[in-house]
Order: C-alpha cells, then structure tokens, then sequence
C-alpha cells in the first residue's frame, strides 16, 4: 500500500518477482536472465525498467535483500528475493479475468488494412519481408525450444507450452502470408461497399447541415 492506494503490479513487475522466487539474484543477473531465457519476446521489460522495479518491489515489501556473503557493490549487485507477500501479490495477480480477454494488434494486421493506400509493388514487397521476418523467427523459437527441451528435460513444462505456442502461431502465419502471395493477382476494390456508401451519405448530410 502507497499514499492508501493499492499497487499496482505491471508485467514486468511479475516478471521479476517470478525471476527471485526462483532464486535470488541482483539486478545485472536478472536483466542477463531475460536475455537467456528470451523473456523479452513476450514481455516488455527494459534494462532500466528492472531497476525501477525492484526499487518499487522493495519499497512495498514484495522483496527483500538476500545474503549473498559479498560487500554491498551498489543497486545493480544488490541480492534480492521475493518474500511470502510478494508470492501471494503474485498469486493474486494471476486471478484477474484480463489474462484471457485480450486480443493482439499485430502491427502486420494494421498494414495489411491500410495497404490499399501503398504504392504499386510495395505490397508484394512487404509481403516478402514479413515472411522472411517469420521464416528467420521460427528457426529462432525451433532452436529456443530444443534449449528449452534439453534444459527441463521433459515436454510438460509451461516454458515448452509457450515456445511451442508461438512456433505453430508462426506456422500459421507463413501457410496464410503463402495464400496471400497466391491470391494478391486477383485482389480488387469491393463490390459492394456499403460501409463507404453509408458514410458517404452522412457526409453529404453533415455538409447540409
């Protein structure tokens, strides 16, 4: 509690607080363990904003600073690990109904609805770029799961589910950007657009009024 306010818990808050309930480790050691682990391919959590949050984590008691039997070194080498309340904020946090009510806004998606403004050729060229992008990406998460595999040791572990999750995802995509690239020749204006039509209309009446 702040100022008698709730915390609130960002993800990369639980993100760090899920890294010390595995083990302490200082601020450099957590930020190296997103890069190991990939953390940040489905979490948005910057070098500086681990610093912010283990200030703030500390400050409300979810974590306290751990023996680690060195002289204190400053912030980036102060051992932290998170305490019995900071599992239960945790805990809490994983109950709220708006993990599983989202939808994406891929950035592709975006492009693909306004490229009817892009130049001639650029689609077919975008087209080339994103299944590059996808085809690299899912060599990288192919090999990150078989680092994966060999370092659990088993396939019933929430780290396989996820990569594996983003590898059929992938998948998916290159079978759909292949149709796209097969059916771009016949991509024409709608037939009947009667969206437009109807904001036609209340254009015109606006402009009377």
């Amino acid at each position: 509690m702040r100022d008698g306010k709730r915390l609130t818990l960002t993800t990369p808050d639980l993100v760090l607080l899920s890294l010390l309930a595995e083990r302490p480790m200082h601020g450099y050691e957590a930020n190296l363990e997103l890069e190991r682990r990939c953390i940040r391919d489905w979490a948005s959590i910057s070098r500086p904003q681990v610093y912010y949050s283990l200030e703030k984590l500390a400050g409300a008691g979810f974590i306290r600073a751990a023996d680690s039997g060195e002289p204190a070194a400053g912030p980036e080498r102060s051992v932290f690990q998170t305490t019995a309340k900071g599992r239960t904020a945790v805990a809490d946090a994983l109950e709220r109904e708006a993990w599983t009510t989202q939808r994406d806004r891929p950035a592709f998606s975006t492009w693909i609805a306004l490229s009817w403004l892009a130049l001639p050729g650029v689609f077919q060229k975008q087209l080339r770029r994103r299944k590059k992008f996808v085809v690299a990406e899912l060599a990288r998460e192919e090999e990150t799961l078989r680092s994966i595999l060999k370092e659990v040791g088993h396939p019933y572990h929430e780290a396989v589910w996820m990569v594996s999750l983003m590898i059929e995802q992938f998948k998916v995509e290159l079978r759909w950007l292949r149709k796209v690239e097969r059916e771009l020749p016949r991509r024409t204006a709608a037939r009947h657009p009667a969206l437009v039509g109807t904001q036609d209309t209340a254009s015109q009446r606006n402009a009377r009024d």
